[in-house]
């Protein structure tokens, strides 16, 4: 069995998006608010980018700016990674650490329909991997 990102969208909340234009701010309040380390930035319906803590921390806090008067557009990572649906979790790990990236848009039919995170694919990752694990128990003690 291998899961893919479809299912790892089932059960997860609305996709968080906010304005280029939003100060940054504002784009953090969303991320405290819904517990995210990464929104995603959205405009005439749109991906056009990703504003993740990292841009946060390396874009903003290390080169002095105030996130009430700096906007979104300006710190976001415009080049944003994202995957489809049927992609696999193994897929979606190797992207993540080839790119190094935390957060993967997900984009069904050129529509957006959701994000994972690095913790959903590990989740998903250890999930198959116990599986896996009884199973082979499971023959083990049935005398193979």
């Amino acid at each position: 069995m291998t899961t893919l990102v479809r299912h790892m969208l089932a059960g997860k909340p609305d996709v968080h998006a906010v304005d280029p234009d939003d100060t940054v701010l504002d784009a953090l309040k969303v991320m405290a608010d819904h517990n995210i380390g990464a929104v995603l930035v959205t405009a005439g319906g749109g991906l056009v980018g990703i504003l993740s803590e990292r841009d946060y921390a390396r874009k903003m806090v290390l080169h002095g700016k105030a996130s009430h008067d700096t906007t979104v557009r300006e710190v976001m990572t415009t080049e944003v990674v994202s995957v489809s649906v049927d992609w696999t979790c193994d897929q979606c790990m190797a992207l993540m650490t080839d790119k190094r990236v935390r957060h993967l848009p997900v984009v069904d039919q050129g529509r957006l329909v959701g994000v994972i995170s690095i913790g959903d694919v590990v989740r998903a990752v250890v999930e198959e991997q116990q599986s896996t694990i009884s199973t082979l128990e499971n023959f083990i003690m049935s005398g193979g």
